[in-house]
């Protein structure tokens, strides 16, 4: 792996960090600059995201038929326009969440509208993408992604407690995609204190995590100033449209791709709430400068030690990093296989900086990585995490948005 810094390639990328290939694709890139203008991260970010994907597969599934929709139950429209049903649907959810970016989003709107003909397929098109955006806003309404945030600490001793209230616990109650309720893949508890499977990765992440580590290589110090926060969602999406583009997906199936994956990372972040707070784990900097109190002769006590990456507040286990990874090369390796798929992701602040991958599989794990090489998670919560998503995406991917009928007559 590596990191390329061509000036050139970098600045061709400045304006559009997603292959352009159709209607999809240009508003999943117009959903990311809204909100990278709007400061949206984390659960809010997939949740737009899953919204306003979800709208455009339902609309353009109601034009064309390819697929089951998701919320949408009308009647199906085959003469109107599909691409006009995408950008009306893209346009209403974006304006319904971000009305401070009118301008940005009509900007975009104006060049989707434009590439198809007027007439009655096109303003019926666009009524069906507001119909199917105004469904799914209505219904992800009381979804509990607004609810105030909460706060429960727990005094067992050996688990994670903040000194401030931590960010989002809210979104442990949160309504997930598909899935009947946020505990539905609940995985077992941490490992305990005393094993040495928790031995293991305590003492990993104390050497290669700590801040000034004699045994994280510089490519791996790289990696992890690459994975921040800011491309640790719009990178997965930036693969998907690489992806697509390189296979030729048409509208239909690259509306279900991306709705898929996003509604597969909505739920990585509502399932990993409910697990973290139901375990409530201590993260590596407390673990390490507590080492003589967790009963694992194996694990020596550094008062001093400190991560190279910020420690986030709320508890580690399991890890965002990997349910996210799994989540999206799940999806992603459902669309497309398992085979060898190259793509390059960029920065979302920096063009320059981009990282080549030759599989999901292979970003995936590196995503996992560096959240041990920056200090702030243990391997086993990191491949728990990956076994989460890949069960999220396989039971969207096999529940959801399935072939219609017609479709699969026709395959037999």
């Amino acid at each position: 792996m590596r990191t390329v810094r061509h000036a050139v390639f970098g600045a061709m990328l400045a304006s559009a960090t997603i292959a352009r290939a159709d209607v999809i694709t240009d508003w999943n890139q117009t959903a990311i600059e809204v909100m990278k203008v709007a400061n949206v991260a984390g659960n809010p970010w997939t949740r737009s995201m899953a919204m306003m994907n979800v709208a455009m597969s339902d609309a353009v599934n109601t034009v064309q038929n390819r697929y089951t929709r998701f919320i949408a139950d009308g009647p199906r429209a085959p003469k109107a326009s599909a691409e006009a049903a995408a950008a009306g649907a893209a346009r209403e959810m974006l304006l319904r969440l971000y009305p401070d970016q009118k301008a940005k989003i009509y900007q975009a709107y104006a060049a989707s509208i434009a590439a198809v003909a007027e007439g009655t397929a096109r303003n019926e098109g666009i009524l069906i993408g507001e119909q199917a955006a105004a469904a799914v806003f209505a219904e992800r309404a009381n979804d509990a992604s607004n609810a105030p945030d909460t706060y429960r600490p727990v005094a067992t001793p050996g688990v994670w407690i903040p000194t401030t209230p931590p960010l989002f616990p809210q979104y442990a109650t949160a309504k997930p995609w598909g899935f009947k309720s946020a505990d539905q893949f609940r995985p077992a508890a941490p490992p305990a204190l005393s094993s040495a499977l928790y031995a293991r990765d305590y003492n990993e992440t104390k050497e290669f995590g700590a801040a000034k580590s004699a045994k994280r290589t510089p490519e791996q110090a790289e990696a992890v100033k690459f994975w921040t926060q800011t491309n640790f969602l719009p990178c997965w999406f930036q693969a998907a449209a690489q992806l697509s583009s390189s296979r030729g997906l048409g509208l239909a199936d690259n509306a279900r791709l991306f709705a898929l994956l996003a509604m597969a990372e909505g739920n990585a972040f509502i399932l990993e709430w409910d697990a973290k707070y139901h375990y409530n784990f201590w993260r590596p900097i407390t673990a390490i400068r507590n080492g003589d109190n967790d009963g694992n002769d194996a694990t020596e006590r550094d008062a001093g030690w400190a991560p190279l990456n910020a420690t986030p507040m709320h508890p580690e286990y399991p890890s965002a990093a990997g349910i996210v990874g799994g989540a999206a090369a799940g999806v992603l390796q459902a669309v497309f296989g398992s085979g060898p798929a190259s793509f390059t992701v960029t920065d979302l602040i920096d063009p320059k900086l981009q990282r080549r991958y030759t599989s999901a599989a292979q970003m995936a794990e590196e995503q996992r990585l560096v959240r041990i090489w920056g200090g702030i998670h243990f391997r086993n919560s990191l491949e728990v995490g990956d076994e989460m998503g890949r069960k999220i995406a396989d039971h969207l991917a096999s529940s959801y948005m399935k072939p219609a009928q017609h479709m699969a007559d026709a395959a037999r």
